[in-house]
């Protein structure tokens, strides 16, 4: 499986971790969603139009659109837009460029993101895109030409009311400011300043918000402490591992270093590596750099795939891609947490496996909620013209990820329900409030 850059005892202690698989081998994306909110929208017996609604996206865009390459070729790229739904306030999701990219992955993560913003209360839908094509092939010139082409097929599909990109994995700062600059180039003279929130997780420079970089990593440490809290557990001096270092798994790393955990184990799609005294996320992050990926790290040794599920840790962080621990990755894990940086991360006969060997699991949709959390929080800033400190937009994540934190904790222990259905249980049931209110037209 691709590792893109997101205390019990292993019932096996010689099982193997499988080899790794592409996205396609991995099964249907789309369905493994869809089985989560089954789960839950039987536990509260959704309402059944509502749950009919929410079953498919409202919009599926597929859009083939040609670019001239360096060597003065014509390459014909395929980019996606999915719109789940929009109740609750504007599509709302990442844009990501990779060469598995397929219209049920992007179905899964658009439906994610309709359930992390209606469970985190941010007035967002959720929406998913990108192009189907791995950016390292290309120069920097020939991305800026394929993201702002892609941004011109798409027009008016999306839109700071309507439809808000953000960087997902092989996106970033760049690609949202090249997004930005050629949808204010589309519009009128007279209104293109007032479309910079056309796109979040921009540069600063460009109009982007303090704290976004490192907003989905730092909520999910933010999650970690409370759990840390409710487990009378001691952070300080506690060992961790992170599969993807990319965005998420970097920054998530860096916190928790600061805090007195030791990163003991890090993946990625180059290689796995481990020092059971500490990996120095600052200088691994310098080499992924220069690199590009944690491969020939000379301050750990490269273990296979199987001893990193294997090693001894008291929290696990799985930053990658989706669907990355299968039933046997969760036999060898030897952990006490599993928190999901990663967007469905977990097979759910896999998560069945941890729970029942007693290790805790916090859903991607709840532990990595702060990117979008802070996205919010910079299309605000935009829209009112204004520039918030970083301190401020720390202090307003913090409030905002421990707020949803104890709003599930409380479900949880009323419903008895475990903690994604507890989380998928609370946005559902806003969703479906907000649809029996308003009702459907005409």
């Amino acid at each position: 499986m691709s590792t893109k850059s997101a205390d019990a005892t292993p019932e096996s202690s010689t099982a193997a971790a499988p080899a790794a698989r592409s996205l396609k081998d991995r099964g249907n994306l789309y369905e493994v969603a869809q089985q989560q909110v089954d789960r839950a929208a039987d536990a509260i017996k959704l309402d059944p139009d509502v749950r009919c609604i929410l079953s498919q996206p409202k919009n599926e865009l597929i859009t083939n659109f040609p670019v001239r390459l360096d060597d003065g070729r014509i390459h014909l790229f395929k980019g996606y837009r999915i719109q789940h739904n929009n109740v609750m306030g504007p599509f709302k999701g990442g844009m990501r460029y990779h060469q598995e990219a397929n219209l049920d992955e992007m179905k899964a993560l658009a439906a994610w993101m309709t359930y992390k913003c209606a469970l985190s209360d941010i007035p967002f839908g959720g929406g998913k895109g990108g192009i189907k094509m791995n950016p390292k092939d290309y120069s920097k010139g020939e991305l800026e030409r394929i993201t702002r082409r892609f941004t011109h097929a798409l027009g008016s599909n999306i839109g700071p009311e309507w439809d808000i990109p953000a960087p997902d994995v092989g996106t970033g700062e760049q690609t949202m400011v090249w997004m930005m600059d050629t949808y204010m180039n589309i519009v009128g003279q007279t209104e293109r300043n007032s479309v910079r929130r056309i796109v979040t997780g921009k540069s600063v420079t460009c109009g982007g918000s303090h704290g976004r970089r490192e907003a989905t990593g730092m909520g999910v440490v933010h999650c970690i402490s409370e759990w840390v809290r409710d487990s009378n557990f001691r952070l300080d001096g506690c060992h961790f591992m992170v599969q993807g270092f990319g965005n998420v798994g970097s920054h998530a790393a860096l916190l928790l270093s600061k805090m007195g955990a030791a990163l003991v184990g890090v993946g990625d799609e180059t290689g796995y590596i481990a020092n059971p005294e500490g990996i120095n996320p600052h200088k691994l992050m310098d080499h992924t750099r220069k690199g590009g990926g944690v491969a020939g790290y000379r301050g750990a040794k490269a273990i296979s795939r199987s001893e990193f599920f294997g090693l001894e840790a008291d929290i696990f962080i799985p930053a990658a891609l989706e669907l990355e621990i299968g039933e046997d990755e969760a036999r060898l894990l030897r952990c006490k947490l599993v928190a999901e940086g990663a967007n469905g991360p977990t097979y759910p006969e896999a998560e069945k496996i941890l729970l029942d060997r007693g290790i805790f699991v916090i859903p991607d949709i709840l532990a990595n909620a702060g990117g979008v959390v802070v996205s919010y929080y910079e299309w605000l800033q935009n829209k009112r013209s204004e520039r918030w400190d970083l301190t401020e937009v720390h202090q307003r994540l913090e409030r905002r990820m421990r707020r949803t934190y104890d709003a599930v904790r409380q479900y949880a222990r009323q419903t008895g329900f475990d903690w994604r259905t507890a989380c998928y249980g609370i946005a559902l049931e806003r969703l479906q409030n907000s649809y029996l209110e308003r009702g459907i037209f005409p």
